[in-house]
């Protein structure tokens, strides 16, 4: 029924999306877990860094943020590194990605990498990336 539902809605409608993934219902174990996990001040802290690395990367323009990135930004600005091409190259062609949802793997990979304070995006950023992007798989 899901795969069902899922078919009704089109390639091009999903391929503007950037992220999309599977929220599983979480388990009582974990729900009990009373380890402490990463603040949402510490979060927020990372997000705003991330932001304003945007903000310079974009200054002077009219682009404020990774995901209004037009083509010439993306070419200069998402260019992965050896290992995160060589994974690209394999996932496009495994799963027959369109031209849109490689773009957007790259845009979010970009902030994957500005979140972690890297200035360039390596493989583990595009993994990342890729795994968002969980309704461009084949199944």
């Amino acid at each position: 029924m899901i795969q069902r539902y899922r078919s009704r809605i089109s390639g091009p409608l999903l391929d503007r999306i950037d992220i999309h993934i599977e929220v599983p219902a979480v388990k009582y174990c974990e729900l009990a877990d009373r380890r402490e996990g990463e603040s949402s001040t510490a979060i927020r802290e990372r997000v705003e860094r991330s932001r304003e690395i945007q903000r310079e990367r974009f200054k002077g323009t009219k682009v404020h943020c990774n995901a209004h990135m037009p083509p010439r930004f993306i070419r200069k600005f998402c260019e992965p590194d050896a290992a995160g091409h060589r994974m690209l190259e394999l996932v496009t062609d495994r799963l027959g990605l369109s031209a849109r949802s490689y773009t957007r793997i790259l845009k979010v990979a970009r902030t994957i990498a500005d979140l972690a304070g890297s200035d360039g995006i390596r493989e583990n950023h595009i993994s990342e990336a890729i795994q968002y992007r969980s309704l461009d798989r084949k199944t």
